[in-house]
């Protein structure tokens, strides 16, 4: 895909001046604030201008962009869902895809369950809540056969931001969380304090201040973590507020978080003192958010602790956390492989292996720093596929070599 071009000749420039004058008019604003008027700025910010693109020619991959499988897999965890909530398999499933990106998921799942799983695809319902318009208008692009088909539609964000909707189903993301406006702080002197972004002689720079929201002086406790003098660490109250509206949205069913992230005890780790925020330009990680302000994303890896905690206090249980090859594998996605390569020649096996290696390698890949977090809500302790103990999974050292070895 082409990085989309807009009218403006310096994207980045225009949204340095307009943070300026917005500095210039509040004062030192909350690093949150910074982060989100990078990102969301109706006309400059990264996942509103156009300026975002994912896959190989855009600035990062996400799991859906590596293999067509991966949609595959989770369209058989969501087929089994739907039977436990309705065994007959004739009440409607809605599945509810929070962020779709280009949409490569949700058409994925949809060719799986039409083409492998037919009982599933008559009861489902896809709906999307997409807010980046070159996204929204991609995704009914590459979707339009399925919405002609009255199987997707659209929802739109201020139903879901005003609780105004109710699905039984699963509420699903895919890297969402990751990309929310995170507060910035570090414990100095004993206290904690929270980085405020101001301006001197036309240069960005930081500043420590005092919290902005009370929730942040708690937050820590509430996980029982204690910084240490000097470590950074980053607060995603928003992912908060996110997980309190989906349960909303969810009378009855599942919600189904894939992101990158931690349980609490380790992302706040000593030897992560210098927090989780990373910037992706065209491949390239930095940890600078302060350059190509609206020309590369900012995230922050998740806090899945917070994620399960928020979600029991608001009435989502947990249903298992683990790592994403660990899901992959308990669905079979080496089986798949092997019966997807059975007649394709040396080479096309070769090069399926090798992109499927990226989803499920644990060193080096998405495999275990990428985390499948699933919750449920009226459903007493559904048991999961995906979710399924398999000890401990040794690394298929061969997976390179001819399917038949192995």
């Amino acid at each position: 895909m082409v990085r989309i071009q807009t009218d403006i000749p310096n994207r980045s420039e225009a949204l340095k001046e307009w943070i300026h004058s917005q500095i210039e008019e509040k004062g030192p604003v909350p690093f949150s604030q910074f982060m989100e008027w990078c990102l969301y700025h109706p006309q400059y910010g990264y996942y509103r201008s156009g300026g975002s693109t994912i896959g190989k020619e855009g600035d990062y991959y996400t799991s859906s962009c590596v293999n067509p499988i991966f949609g595959g897999m989770v369209a058989k965890q969501l087929s089994q869902m739907a039977d436990i909530l309705d065994e007959e398999g004739k009440e409607r499933f809605d599945i509810v895809e929070m962020g779709g990106g280009r949409g490569f998921l949700c058409k994925d799942i949809l060719d799986r369950a039409k083409k492998k799983l037919p009982q599933f695809f008559r009861r489902l319902q896809y709906t999307l809540l997409e807010t980046n318009p070159h996204f929204l208008k991609e995704q009914r692009e590459r979707l339009r056969s399925y919405e002609e088909e009255g199987k997707v539609s659209w929802m739109n964000p201020e139903i879901f931001e005003k609780g105004e909707a109710s699905f039984t189903g699963c509420i699903l993301s895919n890297e969402l969380v990751d990309a929310f406006p995170v507060h910035s702080v570090v414990l100095a002197n004993g206290k904690l304090r929270e980085f405020y972004v101001t301006q001197d002689h036309g240069q960005l720079r930081e500043v420590m201040g005092e919290p902005s929201d009370p929730r942040l002086i708690s937050y820590f406790d509430s996980m029982d973590i204690a910084l240490q003098e000097g470590q950074r660490a980053e607060i995603n109250l928003k992912a908060l507020d996110w997980i309190e509206n989906v349960e909303r949205l969810l009378k009855k069913g599942f919600v189904l978080t894939i992101d990158y992230g931690y349980l609490a005890e380790e992302l706040y780790a000593p030897p992560r003192r210098d927090g989780t925020l990373l910037c992706y330009f065209r491949h390239q990680t930095s940890t600078n958010p302060y350059e190509r302000l609206g020309e590369q994303d900012i995230t922050s890896h998740v806090n899945f602790t917070a994620l399960i905690k928020q979600g029991e206090k608001v009435g989502l249980q947990l249903t298992g956390l683990v790592s994403q090859y660990r899901f992959l594998l308990a669905l079979g996605i080496l089986q798949e492989v092997e019966f997807l390569n059975r007649d394709a020649s040396e080479f096309d096996g070769l090069r399926t292996r090798l992109s499927l290696m990226h989803l499920i390698e644990p060193e080096v890949g998405m495999g275990e720093v990428f985390k499948v977090l699933i919750q449920h809500k009226g459903i007493e302790k559904p048991i999961l596929n995906g979710l399924k103990d398999l000890g401990s999974i040794p690394w298929p050292n061969n997976f390179l070599e001819p399917m038949e070895t192995f």
